[in-house]
């Protein structure tokens, strides 16, 4: 990420001991919301068309498989006409599940076998800092992103990337980390690894320190 003004760099912080998978059963938050049945991709944000997940869909189109459900979950409630759209074309795919407090996001992220971000390629998308890389990151999940704007940064290695607006790269992604879950999984502890490391509030706390050091 690179800083073009100068100056220190400060990135989202996340609460890691609130977002810790230690504190939560797979297992157990699957069955409380319905979810036993399925291999769970996940996106927990607001809706948006520059998301991509009429991309993820499309992939769910290619790959087929009924046993792979995708759910929507979190964000904001400003594009409810978007969402019904994608229910309306891709009911067989979607679990939708209302809007939740932010206090119930990790045991509801702790459902998911994938956090998926396939950010499109747009002005928006570039510029932004997606916080749901963090809920995945921090949970321990294994993490489908595009390489779009910081995504790859953030990241750093231990998450899946392909391009942007390619259902075909997404799929093909979605049936190798499915068919190998264990690996994936391993990702997905070094994506909490590099969470507390890199984006932890702790981590923002010694930025902090330093630049107060520097101003006193």
């Amino acid at each position: 990420m690179s800083n073009k003004y100068g100056g220190t760099y400060l990135p989202h912080g996340k609460d890691t001991e609130r977002f810790n998978p230690e504190n939560f059963s797979p297992e157990k938050s699957r069955e409380k919301y319905g979810m036993s049945d399925y291999k769970i991709l996940m996106f927990p944000g607001t809706v948006r068309p520059h998301k991509g997940i009429e991309d993820i869909l499309q992939a769910m189109d290619l790959l087929n498989r009924e046993d792979l459900k995708l759910v929507l979950v979190g964000g904001r409630i400003i594009e409810d006409g978007y969402v019904n759209k994608l229910i309306n074309k891709w009911q067989r795919w979607i679990i939708k599940l209302p809007q939740q407090s932010p206090e119930k996001m990790p045991e509801i992220v702790a459902a998911a076998h994938l956090i998926v971000v396939p950010q499109q390629l747009t002005k928006t998308s570039k510029a932004q800092f997606p916080i749901k890389l963090t809920d995945g990151m921090s949970m321990a999940k294994p993490i489908l992103a595009t390489k779009v704007g910081d995504i790859p940064e953030i990241l750093g290695h231990t998450g899946y990337l392909v391009d942007p607006s390619s259902s075909e790269q997404l799929a093909n992604k979605i049936n190798w980390i499915f068919n190998h879950l264990e690996e994936a999984e391993k990702q997905g502890q070094k994506a909490r690894e590099r969470c507390i490391q890199a984006y932890s509030l702790d981590s923002m706390a010694t930025i902090l320190s330093q630049v107060l050091e520097t101003v006193i």
